[in-house]
């Protein structure tokens, strides 16, 4: 089984949850440009000033994905 790596962004401050919101919009162009075959994003708002938003790439392409686009974190995806 391929390992699934969850990307990360951070925001934090008031606007947090609509900037979250936003960078996923950029993240699904990027998965469509570069035809992932993993198209799980999302962003989710952990209390009033922070929310965070990731995109799931496979093992193979964290490395590219990490290097392109520069997420704060990663975990292992457990779907």
């Amino acid at each position: 089984m391929i390992r699934q790596i969850k990307l990360i962004w951070d925001f934090h401050g008031e606007a947090s949850a609509k900037t979250a919101e936003h960078h996923e919009i950029h993240l699904k162009e990027y998965i469509a440009i570069e035809k992932f075959p993993i198209n799980i994003t999302g962003f989710e708002i952990k209390n009033e000033l922070h929310a965070i938003a990731f995109m799931v790439v496979t093992d193979d392409n964290m490395i590219a994905v990490r290097d392109a686009l520069k997420p704060h974190r990663g975990v292992i995806f457990e779907s």
